[in-house]
């Protein structure tokens, strides 16, 4: 019980409680269309909030920075699919053909923002850079993953007109009315932070009972053996530490500070489950019960590995203001 507390935190315990649910009362028959209507407008909402959250004042200031951002964005967007095309051959030797397509469309999400700014602070780096870098990746990631998906994926994402319809009208739109919606709204969601949180996590926990439920009706178990989950985690294990290495030892050869080194590890070595669950229901309509799993592997590991890692780096002065509340997606 102090190991579950101590490393897994109410939202994951609840995630997993939802991947229980669909496995035992999946949602089928009449039930199906209510609940995927249910996924879609959450779907939107989520993505609305997140780019009504995101000042674009702040962004542009953080433009400044604009080495430090580059790096984070070439380790998100670039080193990862690059790493994940490199092991998919050998992930395709050890897993069924989903969890390696997983695994694939995990390296081409974006970067977190709640946690990688956590940890940037519980590491004393620097704070400011590092929700700057975390947003733009964000920002960036709502075109660059699903071009990056259709790039590298190709016909395995099963992407078309009607794709690319529920990508502009549940992912960009909100996303760009968010934004512009800003300015009015910023400061109301500022102040109800904690309700918006609960409201994030409860549309992140429907889209997992959706996803997982379209995976009990093609009885995706059946497909999948307790050696290869083990065998999905050593590799999801391998890289996030190349990933977490890779960046460390580049920003020190590039010359940046010890605080800015801290901020491209933590933003450049994430990836956010809470951009990707959606939009893996809108990237590949075919189903992502099992698709979805490395995923979410490599979101509690991410989250275990990084909370260690920033405890135990020497204690330094933080540059900006840390986040009042904990670690989140």
């Amino acid at each position: 019980m102090r190991f579950i507390t101590k490393y897994l935190d109410g939202y994951v315990l609840a995630l997993l409680g939802m991947v229980a649910l669909a496995c035992l009362l999946p949602a089928r028959g009449g039930a199906v269309a209510p609940v995927e209507w249910a996924t879609n407008i959450a779907i939107g909402l989520l993505f609305f909030l997140y780019g009504a959250r995101l000042s674009t004042e702040e962004t542009k200031e953080g433009f400044r920075h604009w080495r430090l951002h580059l790096l984070v964005l070439a380790f998100t967007f670039v080193a990862f699919p690059l790493l994940g095309l490199v092991i998919r051959p050998i992930a395709d030797t050890f897993l069924p053909h989903t969890l390696s397509l997983g695994l694939l469309y995990l390296t081409l999400l974006p970067s977190t923002v709640q946690s990688s700014v956590t940890f940037t602070s519980l590491a004393r780096g620097n704070v400011a850079a590092s929700i700057c870098a975390a947003s733009f990746s964000n920002m960036l990631g709502v075109v660059l993953t699903p071009l990056l998906v259709i790039g590298v994926m190709g016909g395995q994402a099963a992407f078309s007109l009607d794709s690319a319809e529920k990508l502009i009208v549940q992912l960009l739109l909100p996303f760009i009315l968010g934004q512009f919606c800003h300015k009015r709204l910023g400061s109301f969601l500022a102040e109800h932070k904690q309700g918006l949180t609960y409201l994030d996590r409860g549309g992140i926990m429907l889209v997992v009972y959706s996803a997982f439920s379209a995976g009990m009706r093609e009885h995706m178990w059946s497909h999948v053996t307790v050696w290869q989950v083990v065998a999905l985690l050593l590799i999801c294990a391998v890289l996030l530490a190349v990933v977490m290495v890779g960046s460390y030892v580049t920003a020190r050869r590039l010359g940046f500070s010890r605080a800015d080194q801290v901020a491209i590890v933590f933003c450049g070595s994430k990836k956010s489950m809470a951009s990707g669950l959606p939009m893996a229901t809108v990237l590949f309509p075919s189903g992502v019960g099992l698709l979805v799993l490395p995923l979410m592997m490599f979101h509690q590991l991410q989250l275990i590995v990084c909370a260690q890692v920033a405890r135990q780096w020497p204690d330094k002065p933080a540059l900006g203001r840390a986040p009042e509340d904990g670690v989140r997606e």
